[in-house]
């Protein structure tokens, strides 16, 4: 069992995996970027036309990647460094293997079209030590200052048992999930569409918390209290209680909170070496472009305005003061940016997707990390024989804590907490040594016997996500009644549904996807982008190999009357 509370139900090996990321729009972006036909073409007319990309996370660099894959010639402006919510950083005066992932850390198999390109630019994954998962030698459940210690489920108290139980039966009373996970593992789209459009209607205006509360199973407030502390899979989840449920059950139903793998070395190399890969098929280009070489070797600097100028182009002007004019702009920061650190025309957009990147609602986020000597938590204590500490979820401030090594004999590194919204604004005031002290009085508590301080080899490494300038927030999560809203953001690539005098400007990222918060959103809504600018040049893609847009009216979200 990978989970402290379980999903619903258990699978086999032997059962088809999940391979789509959601109800939504139940395309298979796997096999569209598999296919042998490719994802599609531009005519030759446009080969070189230049394409703006703002931002160079992990949505802007596939972005621009596949662009120029089609003989156009991407451009791509970055505020601060390539890898956007990718960040992984070192230590100062360590060892430089040594690293932490200050923002995406692990990923679930049912990111597929992720996994294409970790695939393709070689990197290895290995399990992530989540609560209870089979790469976690053990975890610790700190509640009420009551610690069990445990390596599976069944090592716990009872009570835990009945919120699995509870949470099972609450998502099979409440929503349909062998059913649909069953229709997603086999692809069935009808299916996938027929139950998540009645979901829609039905639960767009509730919040995670009252659906626990609707459901019989959860009618104890000790048991909701429980759940929403230690949670399923990735820990507690009490800080998405205010979310739309819908947001809850997409992450359900993939599977997106269980089975979780790590990138060895760290997730900011997907799009380091993304920038710097020379596509052994590519138009137009010789052979031996890449990003990098297209840029001279660095993006061009943060966006600072945005205009819609003459002949219905968009113009750019950048921190260098450099002006260019783009027939397309493929736009792939937070939505807020366009709201605050970016100079905008009202002519940009339609005004309901204005008042949709308005309302968009973002999770805080903090980490903390420090280097240690060694894994010394795999020491076995003499009077118990259990590990010296574990991954530990707790109440207390550090909420999460995760123990990171690469081998007995070599340096390690420990993640003291990782918090969302009013848990990570708790520790927004405080440096990166007063978070530590905080930190490191916690776990004290929780192991008294554990000097924990005297393997620390070097200073912390800090984020809160919602204090970084270009980001403000760690990720998207919809309220109650936010799904019109997010639909208007993910469908904006079918842009031949706007008047003329609004087309051009791309949204894409992980806040335009039905998902947020994992990175295969940031994947899906890029090949989106990149098929809407294809369709824009006059371009399409082969018959045998039907992208997004070509199937959009088969697979469209639900949509929701708006009066």
């Amino acid at each position: 069992m990978t989970s402290t509370v379980p999903n619903a139900v258990q699978h086999t090996d032997a059962q088809p995996p999940i391979t789509m990321f959601g109800p939504d729009f139940p395309y298979a972006y796997d096999d569209f970027l598999a296919h042998p036909a490719g994802i599609g073409q531009v005519p030759a007319t446009e080969h070189g036309a230049e394409v703006a990309v703002v931002g160079g996370g992990l949505s802007g660099i596939i972005t621009a990647y596949e662009l120029m894959k089609m003989g156009l010639k991407p451009v791509v402006y970055e505020a601060d460094r390539i890898g956007g919510r990718l960040r992984t950083v070192g230590f100062e005066g360590c060892d430089p293997s040594l690293t932490a992932e200050m923002g995406a850390m692990r990923f679930p198999p049912s990111s597929t079209a992720l996994q294409h390109y970790i695939d393709l630019v070689d990197l290895e994954t290995r399990p992530f030590p989540n609560p209870l998962a089979p790469a976690t030698p053990s975890t610790v459940v700190d509640l009420k200052g009551e610690s069990h210690y445990a390596r599976t489920i069944d090592d716990l108290p009872q009570v835990y048992r009945d919120v699995a139980a509870a949470w099972n039966t609450c998502l099979e009373e409440g929503a349909d999930f062998s059913d649909m996970n069953r229709a997603m593992r086999e692809r069935d789209v009808p299916r996938i569409r027929e139950i998540w459009s009645k979901l829609v209607e039905k639960l767009d205006n509730q919040t995670f918390y009252g659906f626990l509360c609707a459901s019989d199973a959860f009618s104890s407030f000790r048991h909701r209290e429980i759940f929403g502390q230690v949670g399923f899979g990735t820990g507690g989840w009490d800080t998405d209680f205010p979310n739309s449920i819908l947001e809850i059950l997409r992450v359900v139903y993939t599977e997106a909170d269980d089975h979780h793998r790590g990138i060895v070395g760290g997730s900011q190399q997907l799009p380091l070496r993304l920038w710097d890969r020379e596509p052994q098929k590519i138009t137009h280009w010789p052979l031996g472009t890449s990003l990098s070489s297209l840029h001279g070797g660095e993006p061009r600097p943060a966006v600072t305005r945005l205009d819609r100028t003459a002949g219905n182009r968009i113009t750019v002007t950048d921190a260098a003061g450099d002006i260019r004019s783009y027939r397309a702009v493929v736009f792939t920061g937070q939505s807020w940016l366009l709201l605050s650190k970016i100079a905008c025309d009202d002519a940009l957009f339609p005004i309901d997707h204005w008042t949709a990147m308005e309302r968009t609602h973002y999770m805080e986020s903090s980490k903390l990390f420090v280097p240690v000597d060694r894994p010394f938590w795999l020491d076995k204590d003499e009077t118990t024989g259990r590990d010296t500490m574990s991954m530990t979820l707790t109440d207390r401030m550090t909420r999460g804590t995760y123990l990171l090594d690469d081998g007995p004999d070599r340096p390690a590194v420990i993640c003291l907490s990782y918090t969302w919204c009013d848990d990570s604004l708790k520790w927004l005031p405080l440096s990166p040594n007063e978070r530590m002290e905080v930190m490191l009085k916690s776990l004290g508590e929780i192991y008294p016997g554990v000097d924990i301080r005297s393997h620390v080899i070097g200073n912390p490494v800090t984020v809160s996500w919602e204090n970084e300038p270009y980001f403000m927030g760690a990720f998207k999560a919809n309220l109650p009644g936010h799904y019109r809203y997010q639909r208007r953001l993910f469908t904006h690539f079918m842009q031949d549904r706007l008047p003329a005098d609004k087309r051009g400007l791309f949204l894409a990222g992980d806040d335009i996807s039905w998902t947020a918060g994992w990175a295969e959103g940031a994947v899906q809504t890029a090949l989106n982008a990149v098929w809407g600018v294809m369709h824009q040049f006059g371009g399409g893609t082969d018959p045998s190999n039907p992208g997004p847009g070509d199937v959009f009216d088969e697979i469209a979200p639900v949509e929701l009357p708006e009066d």
